[in-house]
């Protein structure tokens, strides 16, 4: 049986989008490189920088200022467990 799976490569760690991948065990695969551009690579730090250099002293951050980081899941809320 052959199962293909859509999602990017980076840094040595295979990234799927949309449904989550069930492979269970060691397992046979073949990995093909596209030669396309997967979209804006986000720089949290640089952004963080330039958030920063931007503010005048007096002026202090907001929550708005810092999205999210949308992590495909849901998260864990240790108050619940």
């Amino acid at each position: 049986m052959l199962k293909a799976y859509e999602g990017y490569l980076e840094e040595d760690r295979f990234y799927p989008i949309g449904a989550p991948m069930n492979i269970q065990g060691r397992r046979k695969v073949i990995v093909t490189v596209l030669n396309e551009p997967t979209g804006k690579k986000s720089d949290t730090w640089a952004e963080l920088k330039k958030l920063v250099s931007e503010m005048s002293e007096d002026e202090k951050p907001r929550l708005e200022d810092f999205p999210r980081t949308k992590f495909g899941r849901k998260l864990i809320d240790f108050d619940e467990v």
